[in-house]
């Protein structure tokens, strides 16, 4: 069997979360997209571990893959191993020989491009993640297989290194540096070749997968970001580089999507929205400077309020920078296009303790577009940022004891709170499996298995 775990929004619903909730009853984990900017908290027996490319469930002792629809930069695998058994655990992580490397021109060129594009910029981590697609898509790229062949290597290095030079010189005006030595990056990434060879870490991936299913495996395939940041069903162009909707798990790992279809695929919703980066967001509340666009986001003193309540609430505010993030109700036309695009068999609600204290809680029920009512997102961004919110309200719920609530279960829940859930789960038809009432795995109100 297996589940497939997607975020239904921007990203950041805690994804990594619901991987750690029914982590028990798997054993392989795999990401099917994405790379290092995907950057995902797991709180496990009191210890909070910060990941960005490896499979959270090797937290809990699964084996992890990452899929030939991952981009992969080496350093950061590494890194993220050492640290971990570090802290005394012994991660069993796995990485598809199709899947992509990222090298340092990628993340070069990233930062330039981004800066580039101005009005249209992604807002990207700048870790070379769309340039290394790019690269995927222009079949120039560098596959994780091709490191284990040094005569491989160097033939693709010694092809696609000059082009990055003359990008740089000529089209940026940069000095090209180390990123752009095609014989200093032979030698690093034959090191970690054969680092790779040395931990027998590379895999057919598909072929891996489909024996461990034949075995009786469980499966989970982890997808990063969220659907309204995928490169064909999201808001083109601040979108990711990836699929992490439900079907990149069958391209993004080599299984086929009745392999996918046939299990569950639960979607992940933070009970409000959060974004960083800029393009519309027909239900934000207030206005960050640099993000919201020019006329967006609601700036009465009241939305402001409530904004930075759940900002504050929430730890809405950048991990390095400090700076908040955009909050905005729940956007309920985004999550109905999120259900028809992956097919959600169940549900899992964080973030409803955030809510806890506010006196009414809305939610864009629909949007006004044109004179027109609109259930679900339109096709292009340009359509979506003249959509105006149209609003259903909510009784807010009391701060309770939360762990108690988890404890207790869902009936524990404050009425309200339950009546805002299965509002979620009516329009979306699909059950509540799990209530995020807290960062913990134990802080869960747990109403359903998948496995």
């Amino acid at each position: 069997m297996t589940i497939t775990i997607v975020g239904s929004q921007l990203g950041d619903e805690g994804k990594g979360r619901v991987v750690d909730l029914y982590g028990d009853a798997i054993d392989v984990v795999v990401r099917y997209q994405g790379g290092d900017n995907a950057g995902h908290t797991v709180v496990h027996d009191g210890e909070e571990y910060k990941l960005s490319l490896v499979p959270s469930g090797v937290i809990r002792g699964k084996v992890g893959v990452l899929g030939n629809g991952c981009v992969v930069n080496p350093e950061t695998l590494f890194g993220e191993l050492d640290a971990l058994r570090e802290r005394g655990l012994d991660p069993d992580v796995r990485v598809a020989e199709r899947a992509h490397v990222i090298l340092p021109y990628h993340r070069v060129l990233d930062g330039i491009e981004e800066t580039a594009k101005d009005d249209l910029a992604a807002g990207t981590t700048g870790r070379g993640i769309g340039p290394t697609y790019e690269d995927k898509a222009g079949r120039r790229g560098v596959r994780v297989g091709d490191l284990l062949d040094p005569d491989v290597l160097r033939e693709r290095l010694e092809y696609v290194v000059p082009q990055k030079r003359a990008l740089a010189e000529a089209v940026y005006g940069l000095e090209a540096g180390e990123a752009f030595d095609a014989e200093g990056l032979f030698e690093t990434y034959r090191g970690y070749g054969e680092r790779l060879a040395d931990e027998d870490m590379t895999v057919n991936c598909g072929e891996f997968l489909a024996r461990r299913i034949d075995a009786g495996d469980e499966v989970m395939f982890e997808g990063a970001q969220g659907t309204s940041i995928d490169i064909d069903h999201g808001i083109y162009p601040y979108v990711t580089s990836s699929n992490p909707t439900a079907g990149g798990a069958s391209t993004g790992t080599g299984l086929g999507p009745t392999v996918v279809g046939q299990g569950e695929v639960i979607g992940i919703v933070k009970a409000y929205l959060s974004r960083v980066g800029t393009g519309p967001l027909p239900t934000e509340l207030g206005h960050v400077e640099g993000q919201t666009p020019e006329g967006g986001g609601d700036t009465s003193s009241a939305a402001e309020e409530i904004a930075t309540y759940i900002r504050d609430e929430g730890g809405e505010y950048g991990t390095v920078t400090g700076r908040p993030r955009r909050v905005g109700w729940l956007d309920v036309p985004m999550l109905r296009h999120a259900a028809r695009a992956n097919g959600f068999t169940g549900l899992a609600i964080n973030h409803v303790d955030v809510l806890a204290g506010l006196d009414t809680v809305k939610v864009g029920h629909a949007y006004e577009f044109d004179g027109d009512e609109l259930r679900t997102m339109p096709a292009t961004t340009e359509q979506w940022g003249r959509c105006e919110a149209i609003y259903r309200e909510f009784d807010g719920w009391s701060e309770v004891d939360w762990a108690a609530v988890a404890d207790e279960g869902y009936e524990a829940l404050p009425e309200d709170a339950r009546t805002y859930l299965e509002y979620v789960s009516d329009e979306l038809d699909a059950p509540i499996y799990a209530v995020g009432v807290g960062p913990g795995r134990e802080q869960t109100v747990v109403l359903d298995s998948p496995v």
